[in-house]
């Protein structure tokens, strides 16, 4: 069975954790990408950025509803979530709209492991680490490729 290591990229096409949405608009629009790795300063993955992360910073923002008993006011949705939302919306740079929990593989993953891995994360892009460094990225489209051999 094919694994990561024969399928992925290798010329991988990445934005660091400090470019700009609009620069990052951008890229994706020149690149024809929709999903991109991000790194520091050291070349290091910190996470994962996609077109889907720039249209959903346009969402309105939901302003939670609050009740108002005596001289408390009470939240009944989640003041976490509320405080994510308005990071997202006023994000500036990717670093800030990004997931910064990317769902990575290894070479020797199988294209079945990929896909059960891109399926149940709904993701379409795993960086393909060996030890602490990214050396390839598999996409949906690499997984489409090994059908048609």
């Amino acid at each position: 069975m094919l694994t990561a290591g024969e399928i992925m990229t290798r010329e991988v096409v990445t934005v660091t954790d400090k470019t700009s949405l609009k620069e990052l608009a951008s890229k994706f629009v020149e690149t024809r990408y929709s999903n991109m790795p991000v790194v520091n300063d050291s070349g290091k993955l910190v996470g994962v950025i996609s077109e889907t992360d720039l249209v959903e910073q346009q969402k309105p923002l939901h302003i939670p509803t609050v009740m108002a008993l005596f001289d408390g006011v009470f939240y009944l949705d989640s003041e976490k979530s509320f405080k994510e939302q308005v990071d997202r919306v006023t994000a500036t740079t990717v670093g800030e709209l990004c997931n910064r929990k990317p769902i990575t593989c290894s070479p020797e993953s199988t294209v079945r492991e990929i896909a059960g891995l891109m399926s149940k994360h709904k993701v379409h892009l795993l960086p393909v680490m060996k030890a602490d460094e990214m050396i390839g990225v598999v996409t949906r489209l690499d997984l489409i490729r090994t059908m048609e051999e």
